[in-house]
């Protein structure tokens, strides 16, 4: 039997009996499993396209290949109305204590920051050991007036006894009666001008005007003060707190006098109860903010100056709630994914409101009727459709 075989410049030549060499035979093996392989390969894709491509119901193939995604109606739910915001700590009643007096070089300054002061209570000692000497030589000139108008009263008495037996006229006792009244006023003069030296020394002292907290001290022993000194000692009266929080046009909207307020300084673990007791009557046309003013009762852990974050009460709302993972963010805002006709997707602009335990209110944006997507959100994008799967509903 005679076989042909093709040759092509790639097949190796048989040897002169007719076979091929062991190498020669080696490399066509090669080459024929590498051209099975490559016809299977061919085979196999088009397999795949034809299970792709070919004749069937694409409705059903495109069903399967939809991705199952979580939702949830939100419904509407009920809860307590908070706004939230961030203040500075102050004294409600700051009162500011300077030199009012003359003024000198200070001795003492027997009070220090942080301590309680009470009504009248010194805060500095100026030097007054001129102001000693006056005192001093206006009480002396108090006792000579005295003793000149004792001596003329003497006088007197002596005159009007003698002007009976007509030894004195009257127009001598009339002298010396005008001599004793000027000598009791010369007395009452030097009274006033002793008063008026005592007054001015006692202002030498620093009192505090008021009880309350003593704030601040700008005053140190061995200076010297007076009434262009400025404010030496700050003081809150009664040592009443507030905190100065700044809330937009809305919220301010919501607030009213009375509400109650929880109040937690930067840094501290604890809260502090106040009430609104001023709202501001005027927003900053800069910033489009006002302030509330929440009063506080003194606390060692409230520092005038401090800063702190505040929970205020505004009644209770009816508004949608949603997990954090439903709601997403970018550079145009917060946003839902919102399940439309033939499970499509589209994006829904909304504005978060009061954080809880139980979700995100929703404070505009939704209704509360619409099919939200719960999770997966950030995989998914506008116009994508989907196999819901409802996972709860509220009514």
């Amino acid at each position: 039997m005679n076989y042909e075989t093709a040759l092509t410049a790639d097949t190796p030549e048989p040897l002169a009996d007719g076979e091929f060499s062991e190498e020669d035979a080696t490399e066509l093996r090669r080459k024929r499993m590498r051209l099975g392989l490559a016809a299977l390969g061919a085979i196999l894709l088009a397999a795949l396209l034809w299970h792709w491509f070919g004749p069937g119901d694409a409705g059903d193939d495109a069903a399967v290949q939809l991705p199952v995604v979580s939702v949830v109606v939100p419904g509407q739910t009920a809860v307590a109305g908070t706004i939230e915001a961030t203040g500075t700590l102050a004294a409600r009643r700051e009162m500011p204590v300077g030199s009012v007096g003359e003024g000198g070089r200070v001795v003492a300054v027997p009070v220090d920051a942080g301590q309680w002061v009470r009504q009248g209570q010194v805060l500095a000692i100026i030097d007054r050991s001129v102001q000693s000497e006056q005192i001093a030589s206006a009480a002396a000139q108090v006792d000579v007036a005295r003793a000149d108008a004792q001596l003329a009263q003497a006088n007197l008495d002596r005159a009007l006894k003698l002007v009976e037996r007509g030894f004195i006229s009257h127009a001598d006792v009339d002298r010396l009666t005008a001599t004793r009244d000027a000598s009791l006023a010369r007395v009452r003069v030097a009274q006033a001008q002793l008063g008026e030296l005592r007054a001015r020394a006692a202002r030498l002292n620093i009192t505090a005007p008021a009880s309350g907290l003593l704030l601040t001290r700008e005053v140190e022993p061995g200076e010297v003060v007076g009434s262009g000194s400025g404010v030496l000692f700050r003081i809150a009266r009664d040592g009443e707190l507030e905190l100065l929080a700044k809330l937009g046009e809305e919220d301010l909207a919501r607030m009213s006098p009375g509400v109650e307020a929880k109040v937690v300084p930067v840094g501290s673990d604890k809260s502090f109860i106040g009430h609104v007791w001023q709202v501001s009557p005027t927003i900053d046309p800069q910033t489009r903010q006002g302030t509330a003013r929440i009063a506080l009762a003194y606390a060692p852990d409230l520092r005038p100056g401090g800063f702190a974050s505040v929970t205020i009460s505004s009644g209770t709302l009816v508004t949608p709630m949603l997990p954090e993972s439903a709601i997403l963010s970018d550079e145009k805002g917060s946003f839902v994914l919102v399940v439309g006709k033939n499970d499509t997707v589209s994006r829904q602009s909304v504005k978060t409101g009061l954080v809880t335990a139980h979700g995100i209110a929703i404070a505009a944006g939704l209704t509360g009727r619409e099919t939200v997507v719960l999770r997966a959100g950030g995989f998914l994008t506008p116009g994508d459709r989907i196999t819901p799967r409802r996972v709860g509903a509220k009514p």
